[in-house]
């Protein structure tokens, strides 16, 4: 094997697992994990609700299916190994009128597709023994859906990498990647680092850092930005597990839920209102540069035309706490807008190919030593592992 490093761009729980995949498949192997932020985990990892999804939603077959079936196994796994919190509380998928059943049979013929452990559906009388305080006709109950703490477990896989001797260079952004004979060098502000072979996690920035090396103009990121409600200490109870709705095929986010954490406080959310930055965690969060890219991508007008009364519900909820409340409060009627209050917010990298579709599937390419992730949302941290086991059977290293 060659004497130089393999690179890894992205300090999130998707870079880290790869990173940390790679010094256990190759032992000796040096490991550079490059992340721009000064800690890890800064983005999607550190900004998302915590849970460990069992496969309901995703077409089967796809990457998503297989991935995700593999990588809750394995996050489990690694979380009894670790000591790390792991509580299978388990989650409802609930249709509260007659509209949502033919969207809530399909869903199950989904999930059993793709093996859903334990997947039952239940009646009006059983969802109340399962959470007390939701409202619904009917049910799907997945009690293998689990919450967790993803940025420990990045942070775990972190400390891996360097007991294995990797480095992880936090505060160095990638600002040019160039091929040699035979290597490739990352260009950074604190100097030029060579490697042997380069797998890029960049997330948010997935597109800007990925295009100029495999070559592929789509998809872009359009940021969406994800905020939550945290209900009342008073109110917590109320939820023991998860509680979600009957989710919009045509729509790539879950709609808003209730979420136990695993520090015992209860989030509802999140929405899905369109950023003005890619790290932008406010509403007035703008960067012109991340403005213009949405705006002169044609696929963000495509998407628009077909998704506009979508987002108008999702602006509205976003500016009033009761009309976000409103919606979610069909789930858990005792929970109401004087009954939580803002929290946090994540930005979601959702990826648009150029007619305007919302790339649903992972998407992962390899281009002359370099594999590029440019669609990787949930349920990514819950299939982090089972991806870095699929890109190390792609990117060429051998013992």
């Amino acid at each position: 094997m060659s004497d130089l490093p393999v690179g890894v761009i992205g300090g999130g729980i998707v870079g880290l697992a790869i990173g940390r995949e790679l010094t256990h498949r190759f032992p000796g192997l040096v490991v550079n994990v490059f992340e721009k932020e000064d800690r890890l985990a800064a983005h999607q990892t550190g900004h998302n609700s915590g849970v460990v999804h069992a496969g309901i939603y995703y077409k089967p077959g796809s990457l998503k299916a297989q991935l995700c079936t593999r990588g809750r196994a394995l996050i489990h796994e690694f979380c009894e190994e670790r000591g790390l919190p792991y509580d299978a509380c388990g989650k409802l998928v609930v249709a509260v009128d007659d509209g949502e059943l033919g969207r809530l049979d399909a869903l199950e013929v989904t999930a059993r597709e793709n093996g859903v452990p334990g997947l039952t559906r239940i009646e009006r009388s059983e969802i109340t023994d399962i959470e007390p305080h939701a409202a619904g006709l009917v049910a799907l109950h997945s009690p293998a859906t689990a919450i967790t703490d993803f940025v420990a477990i990045a942070e775990a896989f972190a400390a891996d990498i360097e007991a294995a001797g990797g480095i992880i260079r936090r505060s160095t952004p990638v600002t040019a990647i160039e091929r040699r004979a035979g290597a490739i060098d990352v260009v950074t502000p604190m100097g030029t680092h060579r490697v042997r072979r380069l797998v890029v996690c960049a997330g948010l920035q997935a597109d800007r850092v990925s295009s100029p090396v495999d070559g592929e103009p789509a998809p872009r990121i359009v940021p969406f930005r994800g905020e939550y409600m945290s209900v009342k200490p008073d109110k917590r109870d109320l939820v023991r597990g998860l509680i979600y709705p009957v989710p919009d095929p045509q729509y790539p986010f879950l709609g808003v839920h209730f979420t136990r954490r695993v520090s015992g406080d209860v989030e509802v959310g999140p929405n899905a209102v369109l950023a003005f930055r890619r790290e932008g965690y406010r509403r007035a969060d703008v960067r012109l540069r991340d403005v213009r890219d949405i705006v002169t991508w044609p696929g963000f007008w495509h998407m628009a035309r077909r998704h506009w009364r979508t987002g108008i519900t999702e602006m509205r909820g976003s500016l009033s706490v009761k009309a976000y409340m409103r919606a979610a409060s069909r789930y858990v009627p005792e929970i109401g807008a004087a009954d939580v209050v803002r929290a946090g917010a994540g930005v979601r990298a959702q990826a648009v190919d150029r007619d305007g579709s919302l790339v649903d599937d992972f998407r992962i390419n390899e281009r002359d030593g370099i594999v590029t992730i440019r669609n990787a949302p949930s349920p990514a941290a819950t299939s982090s592992l089972a991806i870095a086991e699929y890109v190390l059977d792609r990117v060429g290293l051998t013992a």
